[in-house]
């Protein structure tokens, strides 16, 4: 028999984590090769683990409701062919043996290769130093959770110090105490607010899909220095011609015919002509995307998605609002897959629909820019020749990583949107 390794895998561009939502397994159970081992929740997708092999669930070492980074071991699974070890080797120390009076510490903590990224990163931020933690992970392994805790208690473990994870702060003998440093919005939670609860109010707890929301939120706003712009479109032209097809085309396709899908094409249009906005930081370079992939926000009643329609400006109108619909009905029904969420270059979002007349987005780390297509409205407009007449009036929204962008590159690029969208018409666009 052999032991193989199931770890917490990349369900998406920029996921760095996910939380274990449920498992469909349990300890003893049979599993084949490709059956679904845990659904997992990230910022950007439900997703389900799973199985690389056949075999035998021989230990479920995260917990429902865990989170962790990409890379860390979820499960283990005992498969037939192979002789057992009784331990890997990469879990035995070289350390010298202790004597009865001094804390053992565990196998594992002689090798650095044991600790997973997290749980580095988090112990070089606060100068935890990890051989004096005792772990609470399979065969002592340090978990990140183990970390979180201690730096939640402000007790950070120094030389000649023994800090067992598991026990609660008032328990922990400790000679020296280091003030609690910053911490990553990455891998910490929030710390808890002291907010007065009257009679009557209701306390709602933070699912795990809403706190990595609020992390990759944060991260962006954090790492990104935004920068806003708006320009006004008068979509007259383009109501009157999608109102005159939405209902045969219905009939004809069995899907709306949205506004939405109109100006997702256009967007793809501009960004082919002004591929700088279709651009990622990347620390010490900018890496301009060739591909145009438009990520669309889909919100349900808790939690906010972003698919991706691949090569949009490949696509016809009529293509495009399929896929809106395809992917939207993927959202709202709980089938949206993680290859659904990879490889967005820009993002439109319809705040529109919500009756937003104007707003701010947030950007989709670690793409460059967000466009936030408002509702269409009517106005009074003054037209060229000096008469006042009612139009159809639409907001566009851009926010921008003023790293990777200047205001005049997103000038041009809107202007150009806006003049797609303000010749759209029976006579000068197709559908198909």
């Amino acid at each position: 028999m052999v032991i193989e390794q199931i770890k917490m895998p990349q369900l998406g561009e920029s996921v760095t984590e996910g939380t274990i939502s449920k498992w469909l397994v349990s300890v003893g159970d049979k599993v084949n090769k490709y059956d679904p081992l845990a659904e997992v929740m990230t910022d950007k997708v439900n997703a389900e683990v799973p199985s690389s092999f056949t075999g035998v669930i021989k230990e479920l070492i995260a917990e429902e409701g865990e989170t962790l980074a990409v890379g860390e071991i979820v499960c283990t699974i005992e498969m037939e062919g192979g002789t057992v070890q009784d331990a890997p080797a990469a879990i035995t120390s070289d350390a010298p043996s202790t004597n009865g009076s001094e804390s053992a510490e565990p196998a594992d903590q002689g090798n650095k290769a044991r600790y997973s990224p997290a749980v580095l990163k988090i112990s070089q931020e606060h100068g935890i130093d990890l051989t004096k933690v005792s772990g609470t992970g399979a065969g002592g392994r340090i978990t990140r959770k183990d970390l979180l805790k201690l730096i939640e208690s402000g007790t950070i473990p120094v030389a000649g110090q023994i800090v067992e994870a598991d026990k609660e702060p008032a328990v922990v003998q400790a000679s020296k105490q280091e003030p609690v440093q910053p911490v990553s919005t990455q891998t910490t939670p929030a710390p808890a607010v002291n907010i007065p609860v009257a009679v009557g109010d209701i306390e709602i707890p933070v699912t795990g899909i809403r706190k990595a929301i609020a992390a990759n939120m944060l991260r962006s706003k954090h790492e990104a220095p935004h920068a806003w712009t708006m320009i006004e479109v008068d979509a007259t032209n383009l109501v009157e011609y999608r109102n005159s097809l939405k209902d045969d085309f219905k009939k004809k396709e069995g899907f709306n015919l949205t506004f939405f899908a109109f100006f997702v094409k256009a967007v793809a249009q501009a960004l082919k002509e002004y591929p700088q906005i279709n651009s990622m930081w990347a620390g010490d370079k900018i890496i301009q995307k060739k591909d145009i992939n438009i990520s669309i926000a889909v919100a349900t009643d808790d939690a906010l998605y972003v698919p991706v329609i691949k090569q949009a400006d490949e696509k016809t109108i009529k293509g495009i609002a399929r896929e809106i619909s395809e992917l939207a009905g993927k959202v709202r029904t709980g089938k949206l897959k993680s290859d659904d969420m990879q490889g967005g270059t820009f993002t439109v979002n319809n705040t529109g629909s919500f009756g937003s007349v104007q707003s701010m987005g947030i950007i989709n780390y670690p793409q460059a820019a967000i466009l936030q297509v408002e509702s269409i409205v009517k106005r009074p407009v003054v037209m060229n020749n000096g008469m006042i007449a009612v139009r159809d009036i639409v907001n566009l929204c851009m926010s921008l990583d003023h790293r990777v962008l200047d205001g005049l590159v997103c000038g041009r690029f809107l202007q150009r949107v806006k003049e797609i969208l303000e010749n759209t018409s029976k006579s000068t666009t197709s559908i198909y």
